[in-house]
């Protein structure tokens, strides 16, 4: 579904204008569909049928306590990557027990507090690892349940820094070193083998590399298995891409139907990590024009919302497509839309044709993802407040930072 969509002139969210939630809360300002993340989710689930199954939302995406609650509720299970989002997940109220610890480095505060509350899984990503969650598991007197994520050297063809499964990515075992771990690992009475992992990067928009990826994590099973050592569940991975612009990813049942048909009637239940792809395009940020800056080179949209709300433009060069919240009689013009921070790398978008005046509401759409979760305060911002729509409900799932909450740790020399 599109939830953010023109009725008339006026650009509205479910059945809200987006005007009304800028006039109540502000901008900057994210705003969230309920019903758009729960049809991503429920496409994935319902993708898989009568096959075992679980589906690990990626809390990193958008952390929100409101989305991994709305998540939680319909069935969904977790891929964390920190302490912080596991206690996240369990104040949300998600099951640690339905929750994969993915990560490179999990320090040893992290690893006691995940044994402790239950975890389903760790998903280790070195050698060194996993002698320390074997430590720590003999110290605790537990048996820790571990998956190797394993490194399966295929090109994912996306950016190269969101590009994780090629040797010379830092994350995951080298593809050669997995047998001999997983020995070790099936040897030890303080760990479980449970699992084999992968995630070979993400916003992925063709199936092929997720498919190659799951053949050589299945050649890996099946030698497992020769040696007696059999894993409950496979962890495909997530990083199925969305629309930014012009691309045209696989849905969420070709996408599932490809690595169901790869991997057959082995009795292993899938695991899968989503994460931009359920909450990306749920998502948009406001922001309001403060000038119209007209240049002999260029023109400039100074808006309030700036890199430290929205890092992806700044970090990755990434597009976002960027609407007026209302159709106004305003002579069009190329506008870079920049924020106040004091960077020349502040923009939101270059080069983007809007009639516009100074004042008016836009919403820069695909913001669900790696939004607030990458925000910061850099230049003293407080962070943007955070708003659910659900139909004609407004709910302030998030209120925004004050600024005198930002220095109220802090302490000045005697």
């Amino acid at each position: 579904m599109n939830p953010f969509e023109y009725r008339g002139d006026a650009l509205f969210a479910e059945r809200v204008p987006v005007s009304r939630v800028a006039e109540q809360f502000g901008t900057p300002c994210y705003v969230y569909s309920r019903a758009a993340l729960a049809d991503a989710f429920l496409a994935y689930d319902g993708a898989f049928a009568a096959r075992a199954h679980l589906i690990c939302y990626a809390a990193k995406a958008n952390p929100s306590l409101a989305i991994l609650n709305l998540f939680a509720q319909l069935g969904s299970g977790f891929d964390i990557v920190s302490g912080g989002e596991l206690k996240r997940v369990i104040a949300a109220g998600g099951e640690p027990g339905r929750t994969v610890f993915s990560g490179v480095g999990k320090s040893e505060e992290e690893i006691r507090f995940a044994l402790s509350a239950g975890v389903l899984c760790f998903n280790v990503e070195s050698e060194s690892e996993l002698y320390r969650i074997e430590r720590i598991a003999r110290e605790s007197g537990r048996r820790a349940p571990v998956s190797l994520r394993v490194n399966p050297d295929v090109d994912p063809k996306t950016h190269r820094y969101i590009s994780t499964g090629l040797k010379e990515n830092k994350f995951g075992v080298a593809f050669g070193d997995a047998l001999r771990l997983y020995r070790s690992a099936h040897r030890s009475p303080h760990l479980r083998v449970l699992g084999i992992g992968c995630h070979i990067g993400s916003q992925l928009i063709e199936v092929a590399p997720f498919v190659d990826a799951a053949k050589k994590v299945l050649h890996l099973a099946d030698r497992l298995a020769g040696e007696g050592i059999a894993v409950e569940h496979l962890d495909l991975g997530g990083g199925l891409g969305i629309r930014y612009a012009d691309e045209a990813p696989p849905s969420p049942q070709v996408y599932v139907s490809a690595l169901l048909e790869t991997v057959g009637d082995r009795p292993q239940r899938i695991l899968l990590e989503p994460g931009r792809s359920l909450v990306g395009n749920a998502g948009v940020l406001l922001t309001r024009i403060e000038y119209l800056k007209h240049g002999e080179a260029k023109n400039f949209a100074v808006v309030d919302a700036a890199m430290n709300d929205l890092m992806r433009p700044a970090l990755y060069e990434a597009y976002h497509e960027i609407l007026p919240a209302a159709r106004v009689a305003a002579p069009a013009a190329v506008y870079d839309v920049v924020g106040p921070v004091c960077e020349s790398g502040d923009f939101l978008a270059h080069e983007r044709r809007l009639a516009v005046r100074e004042g008016d509401l836009l919403a820069v759409l695909s913001a669900g993802a790696y939004g607030m979760s990458m925000s910061s305060n850099y230049n003293t911002r407080p962070r943007a407040a955070e708003v659910m729509i659900d139909g004609d409900a407004i709910h302030l799932v998030r209120a925004r930072e004050r600024v005198e909450d930002l220095f109220a740790g802090e302490r000045l020399l005697p």
